[in-house]
């Protein structure tokens, strides 16, 4: 019994020495290695390359639609509405008789200067025709004292000098009576009939007869953003809606920018010129505009993800031929789908991390 004891412990030795002989050899053998720096980054950092491309875009702006043409009509004489011949609502055609004013004074002068300019064009006739008969009998040597050639055509010369003065008054009496009769600048809709007969208008008064817009074009006026400036061509075209008709689409071509970005608000003002020979749209509806864009030159594109933004500013973060990791200052364009404009210090070639941290020592 006790040699069966011995035996069953020397076999307990013997298995533990083999079990420590194997712990040993494992762990020489299986002992991990420290990973380099490299290999860390490139398993836990993944990077992509900026694209370079030059896409189509389309924002969506409101818009204004406003009368080619509007302006409120004075009387540029002092006078009283003696008729008034359209109400608001009536189209007009350019020319056409609005109103007429009454100033009694105003024809008395023309009356006036109309009967001088006649005198005076009579004492021209007959100088002009005394000079022209002394000179005709000055052919005759000794017929004409010389002097009494020279009296005459002084005389011609002053009556001619009255008379094209007097025809100036004339023109400028029967200018004022025109002012007399107040006409339409241009084909439009009268908006606005603000004064009745019997009134009295002129230099003095500040308050309009009448307001006119031309409706039958219209101006579609929009604000573009500073970062959009670059993008507007003179191809650019819209599609634009209102809610006064809602389900039709109507589209315009760009026929004039400001030239300038706005002091106030940054944005650049975009005129589409609106054919309306149907009247169908009215001059003042608001517009929901769909503005179709694309920059003169290729930008560069990456994940909107990849880029940081933060209080001391936007970064991207690449990761440098050496694995080193550096913040890249970008400014943000527009965003298309899952990426987003960046412009900067940054290269189609580059390798942009495509989830970075603020956490990360970058350079």
């Amino acid at each position: 019994m006790q040699i069966q004891i011995k035996a069953h412990k020397i076999k307990y030795s013997f298995g533990l020495l083999l079990s420590a002989a194997l712990l040993v050899g494992c762990t020489s053998n299986d002992e991990p290695q420290t990973p380099t720096i490299s290999s860390k980054i490139d398993s836990v950092y993944e990077t992509v390359s900026p694209i370079e491309d030059n896409p189509g875009y389309t924002i969506v702006t409101p818009g204004e639609l406003k009368p080619y043409e509007q302006v409120d009509i004075y009387g540029k004489m002092t006078g009283f509405i003696k008729k008034i011949y359209v109400d608001r609502g009536d189209r007009v055609k350019k020319g056409q008789l609005l109103a007429t004013l009454e100033a009694q004074e105003v024809n008395q002068r023309y009356l006036s200067d109309k009967s001088n300019h006649e005198k005076l064009y009579s004492n021209y006739l007959f100088s002009k025709q005394a000079y022209d008969r002394l000179t005709e009998a000055s052919i005759t040597s000794g017929a004409v004292a010389p002097i009494e050639l020279d009296r005459a055509k002084s005389k011609m010369m002053s009556d001619s000098s009255a008379y094209s003065s007097a025809r100036a008054s004339t023109a400028q009496s029967s200018q004022l009576q025109e002012y007399l009769r107040i006409t339409a600048p241009f084909d439009g809709i009268i908006t606005e009939r603000l004064l009745s007969t019997g009134a009295l208008i002129g230099t003095n008064a500040n308050q309009p007869l009448f307001s006119i817009a031309q409706n039958n074009r219209l101006r579609l006026t929009i604000s573009v953003p500073e970062k959009h400036a670059s993008a507007i061509s003179t191809g650019t075209v819209v599609n634009f809606t209102v809610s006064s008709h809602p389900g039709e689409k109507y589209t315009a071509l760009l026929s004039r920018t400001s030239g300038m970005l706005s002091a106030q608000d940054r944005s650049l003002t975009l005129e589409f010129d609106v054919d309306n020979s149907n009247n169908k749209l009215q001059g003042g509806d608001y517009a929901q505009v769909n503005l179709h864009l694309k920059r003169p030159v290729a930008s560069l594109w990456v994940p909107k993800k990849s880029v940081m933004r933060t209080q001391s500013g936007t970064f991207v973060i690449i990761q440098q031929a050496d694995k080193a990791l550096k913040r890249i200052s970008v400014k943000e364009g527009i965003q298309l789908d899952s990426l987003s404009e960046v412009f900067g210090e940054i290269h189609a070639k580059d390798a942009v991390l495509k989830k970075p941290s603020e956490e990360l020592e970058t350079l």
